[in-house]
This record gives structure tokens, sequence and C-alpha cells, in this order.
């Protein structure tokens, strides 16, 4: 797959219902259109066919959690001093 070049790539929206909380989101995501339809045609792992994206953008393609939901749900641990 030529998912490792950045051949191609423009901001496409991508939407997903979110696994945690149910709700449809939308990000716009610098990727190339064709392997994310072959990736929603299951291809490939995500990390293999988007390997340029962040680990935030990988997550939301996979399951349609948005970072502000993930931090809710699992907040950053504090350092305890």
């Amino acid at each position: 797959m030529d998912s490792h070049t950045n051949e191609n790539m423009v901001p496409t929206p991508v939407t997903r219902k979110s696994t945690l909380t149910g709700k449809r989101h939308t990000r716009v995501i610098n990727l190339n259109p064709i392997v994310l339809a072959k990736y929603e045609a299951g291809t490939g792992l995500v990390q293999d066919c988007f390997p340029y994206l962040s680990a935030e953008d990988r997550e939301f393609i996979m399951t349609g959690i948005t970072p502000e939901e993930w931090n809710e749900v699992f907040p950053p641990e504090q350092d305890e001093a």
C-alpha cells in the first residue's frame, strides 16, 4: 500500500461515532482518501495505513473518540508531590 508516502494527501473530513459516548464527530485529517477507503474496507491496520498520523488521529479513525472525550474519561494523571 502506498500509505507510507505523503503523496495525494488532502484535508479529508472523517466522520465517526464515538465508542465512548455514541456521539458523531467529524474531524478534518490530512490523509490520502484512497488509503482511507482501503483501511475502511479492512485491508490493513491503522498504524500501517497511516504511520504519519498522530496517535490521536489514528484513535479517532478507529474508534471515533476525540482527544477531548479521551481526556474526560481518562484524565491525565497528576504527579504526586
